[in-house]
């Protein structure tokens, strides 16, 4: 019975020391691996340090890449610009230097221009002297357009007199026909064609045509003498019918047709 405890005891303590061992070998084979994954993570590290640096350094010359880049951009844009603007000046500068030109042409035609007025002015005017020859020539035109002026207000004088003149000469023309009218009604005569004894009236052969009126009044002439008046009471163009003042006839006179009628009261001039 002891002897198989002891054969027990030693089993167990075969196998403790077998599996003290065996553990001892994984364990030493569990270090080593642990050595190594630390060497090896150290050399991975070690790589990945190498690497981000490198990364670090290309990131940082990708950057100063880019810099470079936008400052490269930036620089060909502001010359761009320049070259654009330098181009606009360069066309303006053209179109002034253009319009210069024709500005020096006008110029030059103006001295050519002036050159000739100087020449026709003669007296051996200059540019230098043309200033005391145009304070000449414009005291020759004040004298001038005061002289102007003079035969302006004279004129002007003389055309109302004239209007004057003018008016007057219508009214005395006016006038003149008048005065002639009054002495052709003056020297108006007429014949009567037609006597009514019984109703007191003759008849003569003219009317308003030759300025007969109502209140014009009409003497009666037999042989240059008179021998009594009428009155006109009807009026018509060609002729007139004239009421006969009895108490105006002479003597024994009886109005008959032929006698002449002329004015009693002459138109006065």
């Amino acid at each position: 019975m002891k002897a198989i405890l002891y054969v027990i005891a030693i089993l167990a303590i075969g196998g403790a020391a077998y599996f003290s061992y065996d553990h001892s070998q994984k364990f030493a084979a569990l270090e080593k691996d642990r050595v190594d994954t630390i060497a090896t993570n150290k050399e991975v590290l070690a790589d990945t340090a190498i690497a981000d640096k490198g990364v670090k350094e290309e990131t940082a010359k990708l950057t100063a890449s880019k810099e470079s880049r936008d400052l490269l951009t930036q620089t060909v844009s502001a010359l761009k610009s320049t070259g654009s603007s330098l181009t606009s000046d360069l066309a303006n500068l053209k179109k002034d230097l253009k319009v210069q030109e024709e500005e020096f042409a006008q110029l030059q035609k103006a001295l050519d221009e002036v050159n000739a007025i100087l020449a026709n002015l003669g007296g051996g005017v200059t540019i230098d002297t043309l200033p005391a020859k145009i304070a000449e020539i414009e005291a020759d035109k004040k004298a001038k357009q005061a002289k102007l002026e003079e035969l302006v207000t004279l004129g002007t004088g003389a055309e109302k007199t004239l209007e004057v003149g003018r008016a007057e000469l219508d009214r005395l023309g006016k006038r003149m026909m008048e005065r002639s009218t009054r002495i052709s009604r003056n020297s108006l005569e007429a014949v009567i064609t037609a006597v009514n004894q019984e109703w007191g009236f003759v008849v003569i052969g003219a009317g308003s045509n030759s300025n007969f009126t109502p209140q014009t009044t009409l003497l009666v002439q037999r042989d240059g003498v008179k021998i009594g008046r009428v009155n006109p009471s009807s009026i018509e163009p060609t002729q007139t019918i004239a009421e006969i003042q009895f108490d105006s006839l002479s003597p024994g006179a009886r109005l008959q047709t032929g006698d002449r009628v002329i004015l009693a009261k002459p138109a006065t001039n």
